[in-house]
């Protein structure tokens, strides 16, 4: 069983994130409160033993690939390749929150987080000081999924989080409820128009204005 910390996400102990950083860094399997859920994560570098265990732990297909949390805006620009305009708004709309954009991966990101039938990535930015503190302090994204059994509830707080992950995991830290309490929306950035994968916390509609689209009937 992995050791658990009690954190404010907004203002977080300098020391609980620097504990985080040195987990994650030496491949370690993290349990993070988000705005939205809470994850399992692991540092985005290659070969990374994390990235496999998470796959075990949640029971989760292979054939799926994990989404990248980043800690800055500019992070879009670094590991999405050939996005829209319309994406950049987006992002400058609603990062940091709970949004994920589907995108083309760029060059630099290692195959093993690329889907590989269309090339593409999931990347967000969540609202949680936490989590941002932790990726820039590692220098890579947290590649990240909901802390659940594969087909399970998300878990909108560390208490909701199986025991099966917990006892799987290198560091697990309770930020208490997720503000959110509700998935992230995904959008799939990769065609000329938005497409809607998932509807979670932000609405379709406010998106596709965003965006500039009209929402179809």
């Amino acid at each position: 069983m992995g050791i658990c910390v009690s954190v404010n996400q907004n203002h977080p102990a300098s020391a609980i994130v620097t504990q985080a950083v040195e987990v994650a860094r030496a491949g370690g399997v993290l349990i993070v409160p988000t705005d939205s859920v809470y994850g399992i994560g692991a540092a985005a570098f290659s070969n990374n033993p994390g990235h496999e265990r998470i796959f075990t732990i949640k029971h989760r297909d292979r054939t799926q690939t994990l989404p990248w949390l980043v800690g800055k805006k500019s992070d879009f620009d670094r590991y999405a390749k050939d996005a829209p305009a319309w994406a950049y708004r987006l992002v400058q709309a609603y990062w940091p929150g709970a949004l994920t954009l589907v995108v083309k991966a760029a060059d630099t990101v290692p195959d093993e987080y690329v889907l590989p039938q269309n090339h593409t990535i999931a990347l967000r930015m969540p609202a949680s000081k936490l989590v941002c503190e932790i990726i820039n302090g590692l220098g890579v994204p947290l590649a990240t999924t909901s802390a659940n059994i594969h087909g399970k509830p998300s878990a909108v707080s560390e208490k909701d989080v199986e025991q099966e992950l917990i006892d799987c995991s290198d560091l697990i830290l309770d930020g208490g409820p997720a503000p959110l309490a509700v998935a992230s929306t995904i959008v799939d950035c990769t065609s000329k128009a938005p497409r809607i994968l998932r509807e979670g916390a932000i609405p379709t509609e406010a998106l596709l204005a965003t965006a500039g689209f009209e929402a179809r009937e």
